[in-house]
């Protein structure tokens, strides 16, 4: 009797075990706390946790799009939030000094989600009127390893200038930016992000600040020379003090996998977040209920859907554009 008590015991263990090591564990990259990024990927592994038995999600806070790359790719992040420049930057290996020769070749799409304006802006006691007054100044251009640098950058060349021209081209959080800029030991900021940002909100509430428009023959130029652009107006009342509308230019925040990820796994991710509990994911914040639509998921989609992302979309009879078609 006790040696079977034992077997059975043994065998229960080894059932346990086998249960356990069945759960998919899946870490969500985001961006900063006071970005758009955080909250949304919060908002969907709460979603998962919610219902999907199985799967473990959880969202942490990361440098930005270009290091969620890097961590797909090296298996420290199982999903991610990116701009969908930075994802086809990463998944074809160019323009970005990190990816160029090392391809982050196992992103894989799941979701275009919302706009992202590149919103530039300035101290109003700082004299700056125009990007083209960025010379010698202190300004914000993202945190390192981030899409808002590369924005930054991107933005930069269409008025001629570079990082160098800059009095300090200045790094960190978009959280530490915004105290910065109210404590005046900046100038100016780049931020990317949905219209609404904390961040870009907080700014505007402790600090008088002129939004920077970018003109027309510049976004000509960063269209033409970088094919994720779009135009975008922020309507004005956007934020505190902004009294009137301006034009800037957009990319796309977009939801991403390993494809390493189960094909089942990412199917039940997609069908929850995206259908079955899309008005949860929706309320997680307006630009997102503003913008999202099964419909609308795979415009700007640059790089190939997760096989799982790409069945979803197949039954609910949406269309996979060339870009997006998937590779394994």
């Amino acid at each position: 009797m006790k040696k079977s008590k034992l077997i059975l015991a043994a065998v229960l263990g080894l059932a346990l075990a086998m249960g356990a090591s069945a759960k998919t564990f899946i870490t969500i990259g985001s961006g900063g706390t006071t970005g758009t990024y955080y909250p949304t990927a919060v908002g969907i592994a709460k979603i998962i946790n919610e219902n999907l038995p199985d799967v473990k999600a959880n969202a942490i806070s990361t440098g930005g799009s270009v290091y969620n790359a890097g961590a797909i790719q090296t298996g420290d992040l199982q999903m991610t939030m990116i701009q969908n420049d930075i994802a086809y930057y990463a998944f074809n290996g160019i323009v970005v000094e990190k990816f160029i020769g090392k391809p982050a070749d196992k992103l894989r799409g799941m979701a275009t989600i919302y706009p992202e304006p590149v919103h530039v802006f300035a101290r109003k006691d700082s004299g700056i009127t125009s990007i083209a007054d960025f010379k010698g100044k202190k300004v914000y251009v993202g945190d390192i390893g981030s899409g808002v640098e590369q924005n930054a950058k991107q933005v930069l060349e269409a008025y001629g200038l570079t990082f160098d021209d800059l009095g300090t081209a200045v790094r960190g959080k978009p959280k530490q930016a915004a105290q910065l800029l109210q404590d005046g030991r900046i100038d100016a900021m780049f931020y990317t992000a949905g219209v609404g940002s904390s961040a870009i909100a907080q700014a505007a509430l402790t600090t008088d600040i002129v939004f920077l428009p970018i003109e027309f023959a510049k976004i000509d130029f960063l269209k033409k020379k970088y094919p994720f652009y779009a135009e975008i107006i922020i309507p004005a009342g956007s934020y505190k003090g902004q009294d009137k509308p301006f034009q800037t230019v957009a990319v796309k925040a977009t939801l991403a996998a390993s494809a390493d990820l189960s094909a089942d796994v990412v199917y039940q991710i997609a069908k929850l977040v995206f259908k079955d509990k899309v008005d949860q994911f929706k309320a997680i914040k307006p630009v997102i209920a503003q913008h999202f639509s099964v419909e609308k998921a795979l415009d700007g989609m640059p790089i190939p859907l997760h096989k799982g992302a790409a069945k979803f979309y197949q039954e609910e009879g949406i269309a996979i554009p060339d870009a997006a078609k998937p590779i394994d």
